[in-house]
């Protein structure tokens, strides 16, 4: 019998996916993408729209796979509540866009995530982003 995970491990847990989520997105890997969501993972995201579903999700990141270099910044991210099964958090975002050799700030927002466990990996139920300046 395991023990139940602690704070430190869900809020781990959930970090990695946010990272997972992250690099797949920047690098233009969207099957890893789609695969940090739960089959009935939803996003609404300003840009992107809102779906449901991996086959929604998947159709939705291919259209904004990166043609330049790109890199989401996640910073701050505060879990807000949690338990064993399930947690939510709140994450800053910076988005950096690379054009003619220089990097740029194209946006700051906030996303807002739950996610459950899948058996020591954890998955988006829902992603939700707002965007305070672009």
């Amino acid at each position: 019998m395991s023990a139940e995970p602690c704070f430190a491990d869900v809020a781990e847990g959930v970090k990695a996916a946010i990272a997972a989520y992250t690099q797949a997105l920047d690098d233009g890997r969207t099957d890893d993408v789609v695969a940090t969501f739960w089959p009935d993972g939803s996003v609404d995201i300003p840009g992107l729209g809102a779906h449901e579903g991996h086959d929604a999700l998947r159709a939705a990141y291919e259209r904004v796979a990166p043609r330049i270099p790109q890199r989401h910044l996640v910073l701050n991210t505060l879990v807000t509540e949690w338990s064993a099964e399930e947690a939510t958090a709140v994450s800053d975002v910076v988005f950096l866009l690379q054009r003619d050799g220089a990097w740029g700030v194209m946006l700051v927002g906030r996303y807002h995530d739950t996610l459950r466990d899948d058996g020591g990996t954890w998955r988006f139920t829902h992603r939700a982003a707002e965007f305070v300046a672009s």
